[in-house]
């Protein structure tokens, strides 16, 4: 108990353990060296140096006097009464024992604060601990080390546990206690590869959240150029409509110029002779009129004013067809903005293409499918398959994913192909039979090419087939579909992207895409982000089939 006491006395104030190397200020308090030098550091510059005990003020830095009194008591208290800790650093052998019986007397294991001490003297050797309870022996009673006292921070054998200071203190088993250091090995372990995994997620969520800055910023500046581009094609739009107004004008008000001069001296031959049957009238002899050479002309007034009216389109205020072309003019400008809102839905909502992939088990057995589930190939020679009712029996296949919500888009590349058609379906269309074929029923929409029509593109559905007016030829088309809006949108892929039909309708099941073809083969694409972001340069025509 007595040295306990007298342990806690002997702690530096600024490290709050034993003093290792202890020094003395003027003022008399006493400090590690290293500690003290590190406060004295950080007054450096300052002007004045103070004690951190007192707060003595020194003008210069105060010199360190090693307390020899002081570190003698250490050292004395340390070889008689050693420092054990659970924790072990290391042990310290007097060098002036006998090798042999060094373990006897000075062998301590010591902790951090109170290695220090032993590393200052030259006859102090430092050796690695050992975890064996069979070379730690009581420097008194010469027994193995068995228990740690936790009132006097010692380990200690057995006859100490029976007789002297430690009777009455608690004790505990080092067995105990490196059973614990173990399951505290194991323990740590488990929260070692905790916390790697952790930094392993914390690391997946900083890539996540960089992909999705990355991907906003992205995103804003293909907002911004979309938005630019929208007011220029406005602006476009607006000097058109503008200038095409003054035009008009011009084609109005020159012809009315015109018949204008052409009254005005209509009126001046009216007004003379006007004025001369007036003065003709006031004559009171009415010989003087029979004498009147011109007076028959007097009477018969030249025709032709109201031919002039009439040529110049006189009496319509529009100026001809101007009623019936601002009803087109309207139109147009109406049109022009909801293909740009068209356009603006298609490039905010659809950005990346849809993942479609071919079922074998509905592909006609004249038809190949790649292994990728990509591209079908039109063959003569018959694909051993079974024949099910899920196959058709025409040159048809179709996707195995099924399209219920969202907006997508995918594209289609042809190859030496003239009769083919591509475009969406129900699960339950017919697979044999004249109904069975895309666009011969009221379950599938189809983008058609085949002989007639002049190989020009046509568009089925409910067996009805509208030709198409472009007479384009492309090996590439794009489909586009917004379940929730009931749109399903054909372009063709041939320079700038250009808009080919829309079937609007409600769709009530899942759909699949449908390919046809004979003769050649179809590849399903995924779409190119350009080719995306030229949308905004779609030419729409819109219909409804």
């Amino acid at each position: 108990m007595a040295s306990a006491g007298l342990e806690k006395q002997l702690d530096c104030s600024i490290c709050l353990s034993l003093y290792a190397d202890p020094v003395t200020l003027s003022c008399g308090h006493n400090f590690c060296r290293d500690c003290i030098d590190q406060v004295l550091n950080t007054q450096d510059g300052s002007g004045v140096y103070s004690c951190p005990e007192c707060r003595e003020e020194f003008q210069e830095r105060p010199t360190l006097r090693r307390n020899i009194t002081l570190s003698n008591l250490l050292e004395n208290l340390l070889s008689n009464h050693g420092d054990y800790a659970l924790n072990l650093y290391t042990y310290c052998v007097d060098s002036t024992v006998p090798a042999n019986e060094s373990y006897l007397h000075s062998e301590a294991s010591l902790c951090d604060g109170h290695l220090n001490i032993h590393t200052k003297g030259a006859e102090h050797i430092l050796t690695d601990p050992t975890t064996s309870l069979e070379n730690w022996t009581c420097s008194v009673h010469k027994q193995i080390l068995e228990y740690y006292c936790t009132e006097d921070k010692a380990c200690i054998c057995v006859s100490c546990s029976l007789v002297g200071e430690h009777q009455e203190h608690k004790l505990e088993s080092l067995d105990e206690a490196f059973r614990k250091r173990e399951k505290l090995k194991n323990f740590l372990q488990k929260i070692t590869t905790q916390r790697k995994k952790t930094e392993e997620r914390v690391w997946i969520l900083e890539e996540h959240k960089k992909m999705a800055h990355e991907k906003a910023t992205k995103e804003a500046k293909r907002v911004s150029a979309l938005f630019r581009d929208i007011r220029r094609r406005l602006d476009e739009l607006q000097n058109r409509v503008l200038t095409d107004i003054y035009l008009r004008e011009q084609q109005v008000t020159m012809p009315l110029f015109d018949m204008i001069q052409k009254l005005e001296i209509k009126k001046d031959e009216l007004s003379r002779k006007m004025r001369h049957i007036e003065e003709l009238c006031n004559m009171t002899d009415p010989l003087t009129v029979l004498q009147e050479p011109d007076t028959g002309d007097l009477c018969h007034p030249e025709e032709g004013g109201d031919d002039i009216w009439r040529h110049n389109g006189g009496g319509n205020d529009t100026g001809g067809h101007g009623g019936d072309r601002s009803v087109v003019m309207t139109s147009h400008i109406s049109r022009t903005l909801y293909d740009m809102m068209i356009d603006l839905n298609v490039t905010f909502y659809v950005q990346d293409p849809a993942d479609i992939s071919l079922n074998v088990n509905t592909a006609n057995n004249n038809l190949l499918i790649s292994d990728d589930l990509k591209t079908v190939t039109w063959t003569e020679r018959r694909q051993n398959r079974p024949e099910t009712a899920e196959r058709f029996q025409g040159y048809q296949v179709m996707s195995c994913s099924r399209l219920a919500s969202g907006r997508h888009y995918w594209d289609v590349e042809i190859s030496r192909s003239d009769l083919w058609m591509v475009g969406m379906c129900y699960s339950r269309i017919d697979r044999m039979g004249h109904h069975s074929y895309f666009g011969n029923n009221g379950h599938s929409w189809c983008l058609y090419r085949g002989l007639e029509y002049n190989n020009h593109y046509s568009v089925k559905h409910l067996g009805m087939v509208l030709p198409l007016p472009q007479q384009i030829t492309t090996d590439r088309v794009r489909i586009y579909l917004d379940y929730e809006a009931g749109l399903l949108s054909f372009y063709t892929l041939f320079g700038p992207i250009k808009h080919l039909y829309t079937f609007t309708t409600v769709f009530t099941e899942p759909l699949h895409a449908a390919l046809y073809v004979y003769g050649g083969s179809i590849k399903l694409l995924g779409g190119e982000e350009q080719q995306m972001k030229d949308l905004i340069h779609i030419e729409r025509r819109s219909g409804v089939l």
